[in-house]
């Protein structure tokens, strides 16, 4: 699940949560989008971590030779 996909789930969970006014007799419907926002949180700390170990910046292995070193 990507980044899309984890605020998909926080909106519509914030959307079951707070903004429906749904009474079903075997579903908590607030409870299904309290789940979906936990998830959803879980889902953009696990990708963002992830997202973190890929950014890693290994230093060059060639020495760098700057403009005023080659005039000399």
């Amino acid at each position: 699940m990507g980044l899309g996909g984890c605020i998909i789930l926080i909106g519509a969970g914030a959307i079951l949560a707070f903004a429906t006014d749904w009474e079903m007799d075997s579903v908590n419907v607030d409870m299904v989008g309290w789940i979906m926002m936990i998830v959803g949180i879980i889902g953009v700390f696990v990708y963002a971590s992830v997202m973190r170990r890929r950014r890693m910046v290994v230093p060059p292995t060639t020495t760098v030779v700057s403009e005023d070193e080659r005039h000399l």
